[in-house]
């Protein structure tokens, strides 16, 4: 048996498949920013106008300056919109701190649409929409209560439907 080593020539009249060597695998192609499921997607919507709808029902407008591995995001110019019926009006927060649990949905804002008005809204004083908003409120938990007496009757429980005792 003889002792080859790989800096050793082939040997002469060897057959072309025993000189082929194997072709030296191709370097991970990289994934488009489409495809990352984490914080990093948020990279390229930095320094951009953003619409965040979070968990509890609020709308937030502003300027993404900064985020971290945890989706917590910090925006900048921020304006809390609130709708009531057709209605519509702009609150202005500043600088707001978003944790990213709390985030349900996150948009980037079309900088040449941004001044029209939506179709069939109309732009009013914030203490008129936040009225209307609050009677809303109110008439959906008086229907969500009757809703869950209905269901009570028929023997079905509500998540709320046992009273806690001190």
């Amino acid at each position: 048996m003889e002792n080859l080593s790989i800096s050793d020539p082939p040997p002469v009249g060897a057959s072309e498949a025993q000189q082929h060597v194997p072709p030296v695998p191709s370097p991970v192609p990289q994934l488009p920013p489409q495809m990352f499921t984490t914080a990093a997607q948020l990279l390229d919507l930095t320094d951009k106008k953003l619409m965040v709808a979070l968990r509890d029902g609020r709308k937030i407008i502003g300027v993404l300056r900064s985020w971290d591995q945890f989706g917590n995001l910090v925006l900048q110019d921020t304006m809390e919109r609130i709708y009531g019926q057709n209605l519509f009006a702009d609150i202005p927060r500043g600088v707001f701190l978003i944790r990213g649990e709390n985030v349900l949905l996150l948009g980037e804002i079309d900088l040449d649409k941004e001044d029209d008005i939506p179709e069939g809204y109309q732009q009013a004083l914030v203490e008129e929409v936040f009225a209307i908003k609050k009677r809303e409120q109110e008439e959906k938990k008086r229907k969500d209560k009757a809703r869950l007496e209905k269901l009570r009757n028929y023997g079905f429980e509500g998540e709320h439907g046992v009273e806690a005792i001190l």
